[in-house]
This record gives C-alpha cells, structure tokens and sequence, in this order.
C-alpha cells in the first residue's frame, strides 16, 4: 500500500480532516436548504415553526450524544480509529435519512447523523493539532474552518439545482449528498498515520518512531538521530504528563499543577462565543430569514443564500496568510467586535423596513459572514486542542464539544420561533452576546500562536488563573536543534513539538 511521507502526509491528513468538516459545514444549512421546498413539506405533513426547529436541531443533540462518546472512547480508540466510526455512523445515519418517509424517521436519521460527527468533530481538531508544525500548525488549521465554511454554499447551490425538480428528488438527493463525504474519508484513512503522541501515551513507541520518521519524510528512518530525539523528547512529555497526575477522566476538573480546570474554561470559551455569536440564526435558516424577515421569494432566497455561502467559503481563507502573525486573541476580539456591529445593523435595518434597508440587511449578513470567518470560525476549533495538555486533550476537547453542540441545539430549535415572535429584537440579543467577548478574551485569554503545545504548557505553569500576560504571538521561528534545558541534549523542535 502507498505510504505518502512528508509534506504530501501531512498534507493528507489536512484533506481528510478537511473533508470531515466540509461535511459538517453542509449539515449546518442542510435542513434549512430544503425544508421550505413543497415536496418535502408535504411528505412530513407539512410542519410547524416548532417542528421545523426539531427537524433542523435534534441533529446537533446527535452532535452532544457523539461528543460523549468521544469523551469516554477516543483516547482508547486513537485518532484514525474514531474518525472512521464517526464516518461510518454518518454514512448508516445518511442511508436511514435519504429513504425516510415519515418524521420519526427523519428525526431518528438526523440524530444518528449527528452521533457520527460530534464523534469525529471531536477528534479532527486534536489530530492535526498533533501533527502539524507550531510554526504554521494555525495557518493548516484555518483549512479545517475554510472547508466547514465551504460545506454552506456547497449546499446552498445543490439544494437551488435540486429545487426545480418536483419530485422527492428534490430534497432526497442533498441529503444523499453528505454519504460521499463520508466515504471520501473512510478511503483516505488507510493512507495517513495516527497520532505519534497518542502512540508515546499508549506505550508504542516502535509504531510511534515510524510515525515521526514519515511525517519528517526527506528520507528519514527510525534511527536518524532528529528522529530519535522528536521521539525521547515526546516520551519524556507523556512521562511528565503521567507524573504529575493520573490519566482518569476526573483530573480534567483538577486544577493541579497543570491547571486542567483553568484550561477546560478558556477551551470551551471559544466555542461557545461561535454559537452564541448568532451565527446559526443565520446559518442553518439562511432562505428562511430571508423570505421571513425581507419578504423574498424562494428561489432568489437560494440564489442570495448560494452567493453568501460562496463568499463566506472565499472570505474564510484569508486568515491564512495572517493568523500566527496577527495571533489568536486580536483576530477573535477585533471578529466579535465586527460581528456585533453587524447584528446591530441588521436589527436596525429591520426596524426601518424599507426597500433600501432591505438590501442593508442582506450587505450586513453578507459582512457578518466574512468578519465572522476571519477570526471567531477558525479560533473557536483551534483554541481549545492548543491549550489542553497532552493527557487531558482528547476528553477537555470533547466535553468542549459537546457543549458546542448543545449551544447549537438550543439556538436552532429556537430560531424559527423567535424569527416569528422576536423579530429584530433577536439580532439585538446577538449583538450584544458578540460585543461581551471583547472584554473576555482580553482579560483572560493568553496567546498560542507560534508556540508549541509544550511552550503553552509553560504559559500555565508560570501564570496563575487570572488576567493573563501573555498576549502576543511568538514570531521568533523556532530552530529546528536546540538544547534542552533539563537534560542538556539536543532536542529536534520537528513537526512534533507541536
């Protein structure tokens, strides 16, 4: 079997974890893709706002459900073990949707759906985060969050294709849509390597040095000595790791000397500042909001929705050229900051509700999108895997997760209804939920861009739970030999250390 090495294996796993949240950025706006087309409307007896919402978030409580099992399984199972049974789940969950005839099926079929992505959400972000180097480990990350972005106008356009066809086709096929995703990825995962750090930690440390030669590549072989050295130097970690806590699952609530508790907080932040950014308002109701709040017809709604959704994919690329310069914390302040601008606008569009304040609204979610992709889409998935340390990573992540998902079930089965009743009001609430992060993430959150997992590590061990002082990017490109401090051998800072 072919084994890519090098930049074509870390390019590998970039595209599989890429492909991964391509598919989850397409479940995010499938629902509200097709749920205002005839045929699916009258094959599920025409649905209520309220049902309307069950439809689109039961979905993420299948998200919840999967974030748990990754909590108590992927740290057994390993990283390519637990995307393929995510995978897998949602390819089951994506036969039961497509040929569902009834709404228990449906509904049924969009949790098991959900099952399989919270488990591989959960998992993706630690993956890469373990591979990839510190000095560009951001830069590949924006990739994930530009391919969860690309999976809303992908969706967008094949539901407006879909859309003139009469028939069940219509809305079958979209939902159909999201099995070749998956099987895209179940392929590509016999090609690319777990994680050398989960391998140290399970005591494999033959599998774990091949791993690290591979993805040095150049022609490198277990006995090179940067090979040997990423290897002691990750072995080393993972023993002070074990030293100085147990690896059960409560420890993530300890504060201990690696201030697990502290971490959890500051990994869950993000997250939870992308759903209640409102950005689901928008997203998983995109032609709804339109057609609801601006009177537009459904086919144009689409069409707006497809453009929206194209340049939210484009606009979600350029952080990057930029984020381990500019760094995590002043992108996610300057984006919350924006974002609340935006909502604020919106609101106030409505209020006037005239044709030019109608076309103010649609610049404004066009711009929110944008603002939204530069600096609260990519940090939310990358902060928290960063941040964690090595023994507690796969679970704090997870339960990180999970509470995304829950954010986002609560969001979406609100939607609808508070479309109907809140009216502008909502995207006041928005506004203000986006402006408080400003103030959070100055205070309390310390920067990670251009360190390695291990230099954030000694961030926490040198700073107490409080206002942090760590608020600029390390720019400084880290040699690839340097002494180690404790034992005095050179130690290879490779792909690996972070």
């Amino acid at each position: 079997m072919y084994q890519p090495t090098g930049s074509t294996l870390r390019g590998s796993v970039v595209a599989i974890c890429g492909t991964a949240f391509v598919l989850v950025g397409y479940d995010q706006g499938l629902i509200g893709g097709v749920n205002t087309l005839p045929s699916f409307r009258a094959q599920f007896k025409q649905p209520d706002a309220n049902l309307d919402g069950i439809i689109a978030s039961i979905y993420d409580i299948g998200c919840v459900v999967g974030s748990i099992f990754a909590f108590l399984l992927a740290d057994k199972l390993g990283c390519k073990r637990s995307i393929a049974y995510g995978s897998a789940t949602v390819l089951f969950g994506t036969v039961l949707q497509t040929s569902a005839s009834e709404r228990i099926q449906l509904i049924t079929s969009r949790v098991i759906t959900g099952i399989g992505n919270g488990f591989t959400t959960c998992v993706v972000p630690v993956w890469q985060a373990e591979t990839l180097k510190s000095d560009n480990r951001g830069a590949l990350l924006i990739i994930q969050s530009a391919s969860l972005a690309f999976g809303q106008p992908l969706n967008a356009w094949l539901a407006l294709v879909c859309s003139s066809v009469k028939s069940s086709f219509s809305w079958r096929f979209p939902i159909a849509f999201q099995g070749v995703m998956s099987i895209m990825v179940l392929s590509g995962l016999p090609f690319v390597t777990e994680s050398p750090r989960w391998l140290i930690s399970k005591d494999r440390f033959v599998e774990a040095t091949k791993v690290i030669a591979r993805l040095r590549g150049h022609g490198a072989s277990v006995f090179d000595p940067e090979v040997i050295a990423d290897r002691d130097y990750m072995v080393r970690l993972v023993d002070q790791e074990r030293a100085a806590s147990n690896a059960s699952w409560t420890e993530l609530f300890a504060e201990g000397k690696k201030r697990n508790l502290s971490r959890l907080l500051l990994g869950i932040g993000p997250y939870l500042f992308n759903q209640w950014s409102g950005i689901n308002t928008l997203a998983y109701f995109l032609p709804v909001s339109f057609e609801k709040n601006i009177g537009l017809s459904q086919s144009l709604s689409l069409i707006i929705s497809g453009v929206l959704g194209t340049q939210f994919f484009l606009a979600s690329i350029i952080p990057y050229f930029f984020i381990e310069r500019v760094g995590r914390r002043k992108l996610l302040m300057l984006s919350s900051g924006g974002c609340s601008l935006c909502m604020a606008t919106i609101s106030i569009a409505l209020a006037v509700n005239t044709k030019i304040s109608r076309g103010v609204f649609v610049a404004s979610a066009f711009l929110y999108f944008d603002i939204f992709s530069w600096g609260i889409l990519p940090v939310s998935w990358m902060y928290a895997p960063e941040i964690m340390p090595l023994q507690a990573r796969t679970r704090g992540v997870a339960l990180a997760v999970a509470l995304h998902w829950l954010s986002n079930f609560a969001v979406v089965y609100i939607t609808p209804m508070a479309i109907n009743s809140l009216g502008l009001k909502l995207y006041i609430i928005w506004a203000g939920t986006c402006a408080s992060f400003v103030p959070i993430v100055y205070l309390f959150y310390p920067e990670t861009a251009g360190r390695t997992l291990e230099e954030v590590d000694d961030i926490f061990a040198s700073e107490k739970f409080g206002i942090t002082k760590t608020r600029s990017p390390l720019l400084d490109k880290v040699p690839d030999l340097e002494v180690c401090k404790h034992c005095g051998h050179h130690i290879a800072r490779s792909i690996l250390s972070g």
